[in-house]
């Protein structure tokens, strides 16, 4: 049992970390770094303590149930080759913090990057262990969601904000194509099980559904992996601090998509398609990456490249697909991850102390920092595939792969060759990276003189280079176990052990390494003086730039169509708006109903009742009044829809649904009250129009009532039909039956919302909090200031005099209002399980005891006497309606189970209770505080209204004066 709770610890640790350092101030550098570093550290003595099963080939599993009947669970799942991979963002995560420690100033905010960077790991590692794909895609777009912030880290330039968009625009569409491929994946194989998938491949690979499937997916995994066509975005996003950089690119972020490939590589792999997509996009990508980073002038530019081009070689091992190309393609990603890293943290450090990153500027760094520059060197021959570094061996392992007969297709014949040819240009751009920088002439006309860091930011630095050395000399008893283990887990138990090794011989695969280690340095040495001149990319490739087309079309997306859209969809007039969505509703019913649903009900009518009819006589009234004082009389317009909501409470109530009438009563005198304090500031109407501008209004307003006419008929067929056919069995039987058995309250609609739809429930308070939140940020830039602030009432200005008698009304009664109504509210809220009312109705009641106290008196004067806090109130309910979630995974059961048993009360006896009127308490405090809040905004806009107008009475008193 304690192997489960590890792994969900493993898991929730990061985003625990993550919100303690969110919270801690912004000068603590020191203190979040440590948060940070300790965090990362307990998830590798967690990782340290689950090494034994898993190397024994146990596959560890911690399962959440969430929402089981749609296959949504939390389950998470550790072998091999995930313990492998999240040891490695572990690892390196700690070196960055160490690293960001000394390399961030101080007047950047270390909370929120360390915030950041955990919160992206816990995405990472929820990633890495997900055993169900749905939530694998969830963890995998939060990658992006946080990488979006890292990113953009230094929001104050114009290229970290272009940078981090342009990253989350590619990598979260990618992530939509991989949640489609999910689905598919689900649907095939009847299960959205990782291990039932990864099982299901030769069903997976016959199904018709495959191609489909297969393009999807890959699109998914290019995309964060940013392969060619989808690389642009990698490199751009450079403008991030090199922590960052060092950590989202060597480790974590764009392995994400190899990590992918290499997992369902024994599902989707195997096939034709699957060789030439992934080896040949793997392929493409390594050559086009070491191609153009050999002529990048930035240092972080030239890295960039260089991942891509590695990148493509791991992706390429994965689409060849044997057991030897999947080794060496998980050897490769841990050397990349290795290398990478040091050399980010490297090109960091000679930004840092000499102000540029410009290779073109930089020289001879080797005599003013001769440790950093040595740590910097071997770090790039390990990335050229020098002998005995870790690098030369699984670049060995590819050659030989490439070498290896696979299919006899004209890429597999190809492989040696590209795989040379793209090898040339990587040994080149290294060299260029150690010649330019620390050789030649001393440098001059710098920002700043170079010199050593201090030894705690270069001491990451040392630590990788030499895990590059002691791998690259002794692989089989350092690295070959874990390597093997991990290999197991993805390709089966029976694979045999393989046995990594410095030396195989004087073979092909050592060839080729010579040959290019050989081209590599004539290259860069026969043309370095043009290189470094040149532009930053070679002749006709730096040309073909996919991010022309990504410009082309984000511009297009985000600005021509939708500004032509918006034109014919929502014009700057309400009533076309709502003509069109009246419009697209009734065609939508027509066309789910048309032959479907008969109106010849099966009961007889009834003889109706005069009272009834006589109300609904004055209802409708009212409501074409309402209509037509539009367009005269607002005010009189919002009377008379007043009365048409009130008749329609008493329907409500009419018709034995007294919560909906509660509810309805509730909602209409809010709504009434916050249109009267909207009315305030609506512009004036205009002058009467004649002629034909006259002709076009009633034509306008004749087409909108043949519109509101036939949409009113459509629906009360439908509800006709609905409710006289009891023979239909609905799914609102199913809710009669079982409220009280399974739910514990006789309030079916109650129960309905706070245990039986509780999710949509969540969400909808979700979505009211965003809507409150925004109606305050529109509005709260007209807030003015108190006028009287300060002075003692007999000095009140004349302006502030007038305004508090505009604002004045019967206030005494309203105030005596405020208790009785609190005690309503409280009746409301304890009686809503089992009678009408419920956390809502509580909720609008407390919200219209606080309205009736800002109709009552002046609201500079409330405000300063009643203490609401709206934003604390709807904080307040989401915590509590998602704790009461969470509970029950205490218990073993799915979020938002609810339970219900009688309490025996002393003096009282037994009483109901169940855990839903908790939840219910969460959506009393939001709906308080998001009606409250848009009350606030909106009566200062009123405020701010009344007193304008008595300014200008007064101005019009004085000039008459």
């Amino acid at each position: 049992m304690i192997e489960p709770n590890l792994i969900l610890l493993l898991v929730l640790l990061p985003f625990a970390g993550s919100l303690v350092a969110a919270t801690l101030p912004s000068g603590a550098r020191t203190g979040t770094a440590w948060l940070s570093g300790l965090v990362l550290s307990a998830g590798l003595l967690i990782l340290a303590a689950l090494h034994r099963p898993v190397a024994d080939g146990q596959v560890l599993r911690a399962k959440l149930s969430w929402v089981p009947s749609l296959g949504l669970d939390l389950d998470f799942r550790l072998d091999g080759f995930a313990w492998l991979f999240v040891t490695l963002v572990l690892g390196i995560g700690v070196l960055v913090v160490l690293y960001a420690r000394y390399y961030l100033a101080k007047s950047d905010p270390a909370p929120r990057f360390h915030a950041c960077i955990l919160a992206f790991t816990g995405a990472m590692v929820g990633m890495l262990t997900s055993g169900n794909v749905l939530m694998l895609v969830v963890f995998w777009e939060l990658t992006s969601l946080v990488s979006f912030l890292l990113i953009g880290y230094w929001h104050q330039s114009p290229a970290a904000r272009d940078g981090a968009r342009m990253a989350l625009v590619i990598t979260a569409a990618g992530g939509l194509c991989l949640l489609a491929a999910m689905l598919l994946l689900g649907r095939i194989a009847g299960s959205y099980d990782l291990d039932v998938i990864l099982a299901s491949g030769a069903a997976i690979r016959t199904h018709p559904l495959y191609g489909a499937t297969l393009a999807l997916f890959l699109i998914g995994a290019f995309t964060k992996s940013a392969q060619v066509p989808f690389h642009f975005w990698l490199p751009n996003a450079m403008a991030a601090p090199t922590p960052v950089s060092a950590f989202l690119h060597s480790a974590t972020m764009v392995k994400a998509g190899v990590f992918l490939l290499v997992r369902f590589s024994p599902a989707l792999g195997g096939t034709e398609a699957w060789f030439f997509a992934v080896t040949g996009i793997g392929m493409a990508s390594l050559t086009f990456g070491a191609m153009v980073a050999l002529f990048r002038h930035d240092l972080k530019g030239l890295l960039a490249y260089s991942t891509i081009s590695n990148l493509g070689l791991i992706t390429a091992l994965a689409g060849i697909g044997s057991r030897a190309a999947i080794l060496a393609g998980i050897f490769h990603i841990v050397n990349h991850a290795v290398f990478k890293a040091s050399l980010f943290m490297a090109a960091g450090i000679i930004d840092h102390e000499s102000g540029t990153r410009d290779m073109r500027r930089l020289s001879g760094l080797i005599r003013l920092m001769p440790v950093t520059g040595t740590l910097a060197i071997v770090a790039a021959a390990s990335m050229a595939g020098v002998p005995l570094l870790n690098g030369f061996l699984s670049k060995e392992m590819f050659f030989a792969e490439a070498v290896d007969w696979h299919n006899g297709t004209w890429l597999d014949d190809a492989l040696p060759y590209i795989a040379t040819f793209a090898s040339v240009f990587t040994v080149a751009y290294s060299l260029r990276f150690i010649a330019t920088v620390f050789f030649g002439p001393p440098p001059v006309d710098l920002p700043q003189t170079p010199h050593e860091p201090v030894r705690w930011l270069r001491w990451p630095v040392e630590l990788l280079v030499m895990a590059c050395l002691v791998v690259g000399v002794v692989p089989g008893l350092t690295l070959g176990p874990t390597l093997n283990m991990a290999a197991r887990s993805v390709l089966g138990a029976d694979l045999p052990y393989y046995s990594v090794a410095v030396w195989h011989g004087l073979n092909t695969p050592l060839v080729m390494s010579f040959v290019a280690l050989v081209l590599g340095a004539a290259l860069y040495l026969g043309f370095a003086d043009r290189i470094a001149q040149g532009p930053e990319g070679p002749p006709l490739i730096h040309r073909l730039q996919a991010q022309r087309l990504y410009e082309r079309f984000m511009l297009a997306a985000t600005w021509t169509g939708p500004r032509r859209l918006l034109r014919v969809v929502a014009p700057d007039r309400l009533q076309p708006q709502l003509r069109l969505i009246v419009l697209l509703a009734i065609a939508g019913t027509a066309y789910m109903t048309w032959g479907r649903v008969g109106i010849e009900p099966r009961l007889g009518p009834t003889a109706p009742n005069a009272g009834f009819l006589l109300m609904w006589v004055v209802g409708g009234a009212c409501a074409v009044g309402a209509a037509w004082q539009a367009k005269y009389h607002r005010f009189a317009a919002l009377v008379l829809l007043g009365v048409a909501g009130l008749v329609t409470c008493l329907t409500f109530a009419w018709f034995s649904a007294p919560d909906l009438a509660v509810t309805q009563l509730l909602v209409e005198v809010v709504t009434t009250v916050l249109l009267l304090l909207g009315l305030r500031w609506m512009p004036r109407r205009r002058e009467e129009i004649s002629g034909d501008r006259l002709l076009a209004a009633r034509g306008r307003r004749g087409r909108d009532l043949v519109i509101a006419v036939a949409f009113g008929t459509a629906m009360s067929l439908l509800a006709f039909t609905v409710m006289t056919r009891p023979q239909l069995s609905t799914v609102g039987d199913w809710f009669l039956r079982h409220a009280y058995s399974e739910g514990g309250g006789t309030n079916v609609v109650n129960v309905i919302l706070v245990d039986f739809r509780a999710f949509d429930t969540f969400g909808e308070i979700t979505v009211l909090v965003i809507v409150a939140l925004t109606v305050f940020a529109l509005l709260r830039r007209f807030r003015p200031a108190d006028e009287s602030a300060g002075r003692p009432e007999q000095q009140a200005t004349p302006t502030a005099r007038a305004l508090r008698d505009y604002m004045l009304v019967p206030s005494v009664i309203m105030q005596w209002m405020f208790p009785v109504l609190i005690v309503l509210s409280a009746y409301l809220f304890l009686r809503g399980h089992d009678l009408p009312g419920g956390g809502f109705s509580a909720g609008v009641t407390l919200a219209i005891a606080f309205l009736l106290q800002y109709l009552a008196a002046h609201v500079r004067w409330v405000e300063s006497r009643l203490t609401v806090l709206p934003a604390f109130w709807m904080g307040f309910g989401l915590l509590v309606a998602g704790g009461t979630g969470l509970g029950s995974w205490v218990f073993g059961y799915p979020f938002l189970t609810a339970h219900a048993q009688y309490v025996d009360l002393p003096l009282i006896g037994e009483v109901p209770a169940a855990t839903a009127m908790i939840f219910d308490l969460g959506v009393f405090g939001v709906v308080v505080g998001a009606t409250v809040l848009m009350l606030i905004a909106i009566a200062h806009q009123s405020l701010r209204s009344a007193r304008a107008r008595a300014e200008e009475a007064e101005r019009q008193h004085e000039e008459a004066a």
